[in-house]
């Protein structure tokens, strides 16, 4: 029997839209009111914590600029002349904002004059601990940044983001739903094989979902917060936890309204999502695994899983993605075979850290890092991306249109690969 769908009408989810609509503008307004407030001071004082730190030359002039987390839940950039490292040092700032800083930047991520009053050294925690543990597996820096930030959601250097970003491999190293989605798969698997004989034995009317999806669920909340709770994993997160839900009540998943549901509840609770770029591809991810699944569920699940998945989201993703960012490499080609075998190393080499054995593929791993040198630069215009996103929506209801849409991307794909 087909599952009902989340909403029993269009006029249904057109009510449930209105309201997140005023809702997200009830929640802009009240930041706006903040963003007033912050910009008409002439310097307040604020305490910060430094994510990354690197040097810049200007004019001659060497200088530190720093990405930081306040205390107040803001994440800005400043800059600093003093040559000593500030990474992951706890600083208080004297902070000069300025009508330059606009209303959007206040939401996402902005620079701020500022001067350093006070570094407090970073108190050791468990969090440390773990980080030496894992730093000492590791002989390269490179591999210690890679490691971190699968792990625990710790920066890359400028140098290693470029490497990752040639071979198109940007979303395996950022924490977020596709780690989530493996972690549940592992942890849910082997916690069902615990529970099932249990369940049969002592408790055969409980429902094995609610039971062990709820121990899962738990468990992964305690790792996103122990990480720092980053903005991409936060909401990949609840979008989880909203899927889990969805599921318990027995309806529709797999469907637009249930993807923009949680897109809109993601917005009334987190508007500054609005100027995420992160956010929106995530999004654009999770919406063209959905169009794809529409169109190829009669399919073997082996065929969607190895083939029409990873490959399809590569293909249809390179016009978004190009419409902003341009970075192209030959190596991207091989983004849906690492995704796929990144199923595989994520766990495996979770063990082999616990093992001790974390540096047993360092070599691989310097080697493959190594392979691209160069990038070329080629976006996409906006009012194309635009076309590329009407058509892609039209595709919801038009096979024709879905036709159309992998053939657009296709020939995209082929020019930006072999005449670019």
């Amino acid at each position: 029997m087909e599952k009902p769908d989340l909403f029993s009408s269009t006029k249904e989810f057109f009510l449930f839209s209105v309201v997140c609509f005023f809702l997200i503008v009830l929640h802009l307004w009240i930041r706006y009111g903040e963003y007033k407030a912050f910009i008409v001071k002439p310097f307040y004082y604020t305490q910060v914590e430094v994510l990354s730190a690197y040097m810049k030359t200007k004019n001659h002039r060497r200088y530190q600029v720093l990405k930081v987390h306040s205390t107040q839940g803001h994440t800005f950039y400043t800059t600093t002349h003093h040559e000593h490292s500030m990474l992951h040092k706890r600083l208080r700032l004297q902070l000069f904002p300025n009508k330059k800083i606009g209303f959007l930047d206040y939401l996402g991520t902005f620079y701020v004059k500022s001067k350093i009053k006070e570094v407090y050294p970073k108190e050791e925690e468990r969090k440390d601990r773990l980080f030496s543990f894992l730093f000492s597996q590791h002989h390269t820096e490179a591999l210690k940044h890679f490691y971190g930030a699968i792990f625990f959601a710790t920066p890359l250097t400028q140098e290693l983001r470029e490497k990752i970003s040639l071979l198109g491999v940007s979303h395996l190293v950022a924490l977020s739903g596709f780690h989530l989605g493996i972690l549940w798969g592992l942890v849910y698997g082997i916690l069902g094989l615990l529970y099932r004989p249990l369940q049969q034995r002592y408790f055969p009317y409980r429902y094995a979902l609610f039971d062990v999806g709820l121990v899962v669920i738990l468990l992964l909340g305690i790792y996103v917060w122990f990480v720092g709770s980053p903005p991409s994993l936060l909401r990949s997160y609840a979008m989880m936890l909203l899927g889990w839900m969805v599921l318990l009540l027995g309806v529709k998943l797999l469907s637009f309204t249930f993807l923009s549901m949680v897109g809109l509840l993601l917005l009334v609770l987190f508007p500054s999502l609005l100027v995420s770029l992160s956010f929106w591809f995530s999004m654009a991810g999770v919406f063209y695994i959905f169009l794809l699944l529409r169109y190829f569920q009669s399919q073997h699940s082996w065929l969607i899983s190895l083939l029409v998945l990873p490959l399809g989201i590569f293909v249809l993703m390179l016009p978004v993605v190009h419409g902003v960012f341009g970075v192209t490499s030959p190596f991207q080609l091989l983004s849906p075979l690492l995704s796929l075998l990144f199923i595989l190393f994520y766990p495996f080499e979770m063990l082999l850290h616990l093992l001790g054995w974390g540096g047993l593929l360092d070599g691989w791993l310097l080697w493959l890092f190594a392979l691209p040198k160069e990038g070329v630069v080629s976006l996409l215009s906006s009012w194309m991306v635009v076309v590329y996103v009407g058509l892609s929506l039209g595709a919801i209801w038009k096979k024709n249109l879905f036709y159309l849409l992998c053939g657009v991307a296709l020939a995209y794909a082929l020019y930006l690969f072999i005449f670019v």
